[in-house]
């Protein structure tokens, strides 16, 4: 709290109705027994409003603690005989209300027009709070400064030990993509040679196969050659059976007969003596010789 905040005493008002003396007067005696309240009410009965009634009205703001209503009071007072206490009291509003500057040019106001040792004392008051409050403000914005230093310091230290930290992780991810990459080449080449392997394995099962397979045809084909060659013998043997026989019975051999065994001789390459015989009507008288 700023000491020898004091009020300048209630002025009086001389010219007032005989109603307005009773409530001025009640109004005075509210004020000195400290009842701030009932001497605002007794001021507003006052028909005869006046600077003074202002004046009085903004004191009892005051001491109720309605700095600001007291203030605003202060300011309508245009009376020059008030004029330095309107000034003192407002530079003690603006006291209590932290408001430095304006209290220091309201009591600078008043020094102007008389000089005042309280208010001469309230304005030095005032300087060395305000030059304090400066000098405050100073520490604290040094400090700031030292804390946002720190505070930025921090933030690089983290900032550098996260980038340390990702850039670990990177090389630690490249090791293994590179150790991941080696693997799977070799997983791969290996993959080559065992399919080459394979590859080799099937190519030369499948030689052994077709060869297996060929040799068996080539036996098949073989079988079904010596087959037929076994069954154009029988056939060979059972013409020439069929020869002997007609030739031995002396019976002749018809010219259907011939022609069939003949293309089957000749188809199967084989020369016979067999002479063709004459169609009839050829020859009529010749005999037919055999062969």
């Amino acid at each position: 709290m700023i000491p020898k905040l004091l009020l300048m005493g209630m002025p009086l008002l001389l010219s007032a109705s005989l109603l307005d003396f009773r409530a001025l007067d009640h109004a005075k005696e509210a004020y000195q027994e400290g009842n701030y309240t009932q001497t605002l009410n007794a001021l507003k009965q006052v028909e005869q409003k006046s600077d003074e009634i202002l004046y009085d009205q903004a004191n009892s703001h005051y001491k109720l603690g309605e700095f600001d209503q007291a203030l605003a009071l202060y300011q309508q007072i245009q009376k020059p005989d008030l004029a330095f206490k309107k000034w003192h009291n407002s530079g003690n509003c603006y006291a209590q209300l932290g408001k430095l500057d304006e209290g220091i040019k309201a009591y600078e106001e008043a020094l102007k027009l008389k000089e005042d040792k309280d208010t001469r004392f309230n304005l030095e008051l005032l300087k060395k709070k305000k030059k304090k409050q400066e000098q405050q403000k100073k520490d604290q914005k040094k400090d700031q400064k030292k804390n946002d230093k720190k505070d930025q310091n921090k933030k690089d230290q983290k900032k550098n030990d996260q980038q340390n930290k990702k850039d670990q992780q990177n090389k630690d991810q490249k090791n293994q993509d590179q150790k991941n990459q080696k693997d799977q080449q070799s997983k791969d080449q290996k993959g080559k040679d065992q399919e080459k392997k394979d590859q080799k394995q099937k190519s030369d099962q499948q030689k052994k196969e077709d060869e297996a397979k060929k040799k068996e045809e080539q036996a098949k084909k073989e079988a079904q050659k010596e087959q037929k060659k076994n069954q154009d013998k029988d056939k060979d043997k059972k013409a020439r059976q069929a020869a002997q026989q007609m030739a031995a019975k002396k019976e002749p051999i018809s010219d259907k007969e011939l022609r069939k065994y003949q293309k089957m001789l000749d188809k199967r390459g084989i020369n016979t003596l067999m002479l063709p015989l004459k169609t009839k009507g050829e020859h009529k008288n010749e005999e037919l010789k055999p062969w």
